[in-house]
C-alpha cells in the first residue's frame, strides 16, 4: 500500500474531545478540526466550553464526564447533530497534591473519578456505538508521565494515571476485533494555562525546562500533532501503545543536564 498524504486527513470524521475547553484538550480539538474532523467538545465548565467551541468551530456541550447520565446525554446530542462518532479523545482530568499519609477517602475518590472513571464511561459508551455501527474508530486516552514513574505527594493521581495506561492496553485487546484502536499519550512538562498560573516565581519556568532533554517545555500543539496521527489512517496498525510526548524525560529516567557543564548527571545537583 503506497503512503499518501491523504491518510492524515480526518475529513467527514466526527470526533469528541473531553475537557476540551482549555489547555491540551483545546489544542487537540483544534488540531483535529484543522485536519478535517467535525468536533464536539465535552467540557464541564460551560464558559470555557462555549469559548473554545466558538474559536474552533466545534459543537460545545457542557458535560461533567464523571457522570454517566451526562455522558449518555452528550453522546446522544453529538450523534443527533453531527453524526456517528469515530474518534474519541479522553482528555479530561484534574490534579491536586495528596500526600500518602494525609489522603482522605474523599480525596482518593475525587482523583479517581477525575482521571480514570470517566475514561471507562466515555470509552464504553462511544465504543458501543462504534461496534453497533461496525465503523471501527480510534480512541486516544491522555495519561501522564506520572503514570509510569513515582510521584511523591501525588500518589492517588499517579495511581489513576497508571490505571489509564493499563486500561488502554486492555481496551485495545478487547476492542481490536471490532476495528477499534486504543492508544494513549503521556505528556510531561507542557505549557498550558494551568501550568502558567503555577509557574509564577522568577526563573521557575526556565529551571523546569532545563530538566527536559530537549531543553524546553512542550506545547499543546505538539500533543495535538500526536493525537491527529493516532486518529488518522497513518496509525492504522498501532494499538495498545502509550506514546510519551515529553521531550525525552521518560527516556532520561532521572538523568538531567548539569546546569553548568551540560553533561548528564544522575541525582540532585
Amino acid at each position: 500500500m503506497a503512503v499518501s498524504p491523504d491518510q492524515i486527513l480526518l475529513t467527514d470524521r466526527v470526533a469528541v474531545v473531553t475537557g476540551g475547553g482549555s489547555g491540551i484538550g483545546k489544542g487537540i480539538a483544534a488540531g483535529l478540526a484543522a485536519f478535517g474532523a467535525t468536533v464536539a467538545i465535552w467540557e464541564r465548565n460551560a464558559e470555557t466550553c462555549a469559548s473554545a467551541a466558538e474559536t474552533i468551530g466545534a459543537l460545545g456541550i457542557p458535560t461533567d464526564v464523571r457522570d454517566s447520565a451526562q455522558v449518555d446525554a452528550a453522546l446522544a446530542r453529538t450523534v443527533d447533530e453531527l453524526g456517528a462518532v469515530t474518534i474519541l479523545v479522553n482528555n479530561a482530568g484534574g490534579v491536586f497534591p495528596s500526600p500518602l499519609l494525609e489522603t482522605s477517602e474523599n480525596g482518593w475518590d475525587a482523583l479517581y473519578r477525575a482521571n480514570l472513571r470517566h475514561v471507562l464511561l466515555c470509552t464504553q459508551r462511544v465504543a458501543r456505538l462504534m461496534v453497533e455501527n461496525r465503523s471501527g474508530g480510534s480512541i486516544v486516552n491522555i495519561t501522564s508521565i506520572e503514570g509510569v514513574r513515582a510521584a511523591p505527594y501525588y500518589a492517588a493521581y499517579a495511581a489513576a494515571k497508571a490505571g489509564v495506561v493499563n486500561y488502554t492496553r486492555t481496551a485495545a485487546l478487547e476492542l481490536a476485533p471490532h476495528g477499534i484502536r486504543v492508544n494513549a499519550l503521556a505528556p510531561d512538562f507542557t505549557l498550558t494555562e494551568g501550568l502558567a498560573e503555577m509557574m509564577t516565581k522568577p526563573g521557575q519556568l526556565e529551571s523546569a525546562a532545563a530538566m527536559v532533554p530537549l531543553g524546553r517545555a512542550g506545547h499543546v500543539d505538539e500533543m495535538a500533532n500526536a493525537a491527529v496521527f493516532l486518529a488518522s489512517a497513518m496509525s492504522d496498525y498501532i494499538t495498545g501503545q502509550t506514546i510519551h510526548i515529553d521531550g525525552g524525560t521518560h527516556a532520561a529516567g532521572g538523568w538531567y543536564p548539569h546546569p553548568e557543564t551540560g553533561q548528564y548527571v544522575l541525582g540532585p545537583v
